[in-house]
């Protein structure tokens, strides 16, 4: 190939997106398909926007002035209420929802495709043909898979590898500031804010509102609870619902079942600090998220690549995943400039973001082994060292050991 061609992206969220608009900037021809027929906005919860996904969205040419709200400190709580540590830590915290919306609303319709999923595809010296879920066949000189922890075309190039149980979950929620009981919205709301229960993690800090509203008393507390769960027994029993079924991977909101729910917030009674306990008792529909690790050995196969969660997925400690995702679109947009021949190009980009993947992977795991069901002796050694209070308040949702 003499100049950019023709792009197919297969998942049309965050990472998908990104790479869409920095393979447009680089003079490629991009559709997006995503599988499901509604706009995707309102998924997710809440998100830290790193100063490296920052950077990126305005070197994109999107003004991130509002793109979340600001904080300075994070703070740590006994169970009895006593605040036992602080750090000063300053950060924006928003949506996932906010950055989606950006991307989306900047990216022509005409180009993206919703309710087509990829169904398989094939591949030559000559280019890349993707069968989508409407019957239809599209040609192309790249494949981008951003498909996520699904993905279809991971699956197709790696069909043995499949995400890791971690051993434990989290309970989350989105809560309207405007609920907060005054009191606890002074001593809360502008602040990350921890409880280390025995074994768990419980955290909230605020972030943008529906439709983005960064107003005062329209904005929202995102929780967090991690809490172990083996397997083989608790696992699928929070994955059961009450037809009966369980499901993999995850579980819808609507089918979580009664009891479950009502028995984390029993324990929220006798274990969480009280000032987080009043957030935690106007949780409301809150989502039930096993957490996973995945890692793939490789992201460039011929003219397909895989990127974001279709290609790593670790643990939200390390507050990582749309920043690397956007960090992927990047490198592969930048290795497809640098080298016309797409193969060779996408080898360039395996070769950079590989070792970046793993390092991510291995840092989540250290930071959240001990929130596990099981432990190795490793792991152990590893639980003494990341659970302390002081570890936990400096080490979460920050990326310098990236550097």
């Amino acid at each position: 190939m003499s100049k950019p061609g023709r792009a197919i992206v297969i998942g049309g969220s965050v990472s998908g997106l990104f790479a869409a608009h920095l393979l447009r900037q680089h003079g490629w021809q991009v559709d997006v398909y995503e599988r499901v027929d509604s706009e995707l906005a309102g998924r997710g919860a809440g998100i830290v926007a790193q100063p490296e996904l920052i950077g990126r969205l305005r070197r994109l040419g999107f003004n991130t002035q509002g793109l979340g709200v600001e904080i300075t400190t994070r703070k740590l709580y006994d169970a009895s209420g006593k605040l036992v540590l602080t750090f000063h830590c300053p950060q924006v915290l928003t949506a996932w929802e906010r950055v989606y919306r950006l991307l989306r609303e900047a990216f022509p319709s005409a180009f993206y495709h919703r309710g087509r999923g990829l169904v398989q595809f094939a591949q030559d010296a000559h280019g890349v043909t993707a069968q989508l879920s409407d019957g239809s066949c599209v040609q192309a000189d790249l494949l981008v898979g951003a498909d996520g922890i699904r993905s279809t075309v991971r699956q197709q190039c790696l069909p043995d590898l499949t995400p890791q149980y971690a051993g434990y979950v989290a309970w989350r929620s989105l809560i309207a500031e405007a609920d907060f009981p005054p009191h606890v919205h002074e001593e809360l709301f502008n602040y990350m804010s921890f409880c280390l229960p025995p074994g768990e993690q419980f955290l909230g800090y605020p972030v943008t509102g529906a439709e983005e509203a960064l107003q005062e008393g329209h904005r929202r507390y995102n929780i967090v609870w991690y809490r172990p769960a083996e397997e083989k027994t608790k696992l699928q029993w929070l994955l059961t619902d009450d037809r009966g079924v369980t499901h993999a991977i995850s579980i819808p909101p609507p089918l979580i079942r009664r009891q479950a729910i009502a028995e984390m917030r029993a324990d929220a009674e006798r274990l969480v600090a009280p000032q987080l306990l009043a957030v935690a008792r106007l949780i409301d529909g809150p989502i039930l998220q096993p957490i996973y690790d995945l890692a793939s050995p490789r992201m460039a196969f011929g003219r397909v690549a895989i990127i974001g969660d279709a290609a790593f997925v670790a643990r939200p400690h390390v507050a990582a995943g749309v920043a690397k995702a956007a960090d992927d679109a990047a490198a592969l947009a930048a290795a497809l400039a640098a080298e016309p021949d797409v193969p060779a190009a996408l080898k360039r980009f395996e070769a950079e973001r590989l070792p970046v993947g793993h390092k991510i992977i291995e840092r989540a795991r250290h930071l959240g082994a001990y929130l596990q069901a099981t432990q190795t002796a490793e792991e152990r050694a590893r639980s003494a060292r990341h659970s302390t209070a002081q570890a936990v308040l400096t080490e979460t949702a920050v990326l310098d050991f990236l550097h």
